[in-house]
């Protein structure tokens, strides 16, 4: 997915972004992720955002600190350029992100803004910015019978002919994103080294779902 930029490497990228904290919420290299954005400090920061490289950091609070005010954040997210944007008649924005690279968080900056901002660094993740990097290795076999064993766990409609004609990084990264998992697998596939390894965490988180969804039907005292 094209994002009418271009960024080639780590350098291409803006040091300091805006974070859009999230739980639950997984973007990926060269993904698309749809946002409904209403509150006005998110408002607000797609305003600046607009104004200047367009490029926002998709990240989640850490769990183990979310009951304050700005919650502790993981220190990984994935930063994705505006490629689509619509006001609506009642304030709100609708907003496509693609995404471009992961990025670890350095520091977090003081800020006047009612969004929170970030100096980020990207060298950590230079394969994302390789297209369709190490697909070979991945088990696409194994990534599909755990989509179906699921989707026929809860009876769910997939397209598959378009399933089929996705490489294996569109595939891959797209069940990752959408996938209904927690924020600590989440945050798991976002981390994860290669396309290889998030497949695997992919398949294994599924699999674990799958068990626990088929135990013993409660009996009744």
């Amino acid at each position: 997915m094209s994002t009418h930029a271009s960024y080639k490497g780590p350098a291409d990228c803006p040091a300091v972004i805006p974070v859009f904290p999230l739980p639950g919420a997984l973007l990926l290299p060269r993904g698309q992720m749809p946002l409904n954005i209403f509150e006005p400090r998110y408002l607000s920061m797609i305003d600046d955002a607009m104004r200047t490289d367009r490029v926002i950091g998709m990240i989640q609070p850490d769990p183990e600190g979310s009951g304050a005010a700005n919650p502790k954040l993981y220190r990984v997210g994935c930063a994705g350029r505006i490629t689509q944007y619509a006001e609506t008649g009642d304030g709100r924005y609708l907003v496509s992100l693609t995404g471009i690279s992961r990025f670890r968080v350095e520091s977090e900056l003081a800020s006047t803004s009612t969004y929170r901002r970030c100096h980020v660094s990207y060298d950590d993740f230079a394969v994302d910015f390789e297209p369709r990097a190490g697909e070979e290795q991945v088990d696409r076999d194994g990534v599909l019978k755990a989509l179906r064993d699921f989707v026929e766990s809860n009876d769910l409609k997939v397209d598959w002919a378009g399933i089929d004609e996705a490489p294996d990084e569109a595939l891959v990264n797209a069940l990752c994103m959408m996938s209904p998992f927690g924020v600590r697998e989440k945050q798991a596939m976002l981390e994860a080294s290669d396309l290889k390894t998030r497949a695997e965490i992919l398949i294994a988180v599924t699999q674990m779902e799958l068990v626990r969804g088929s135990g013993p039907e409660p009996t009744m005292q």
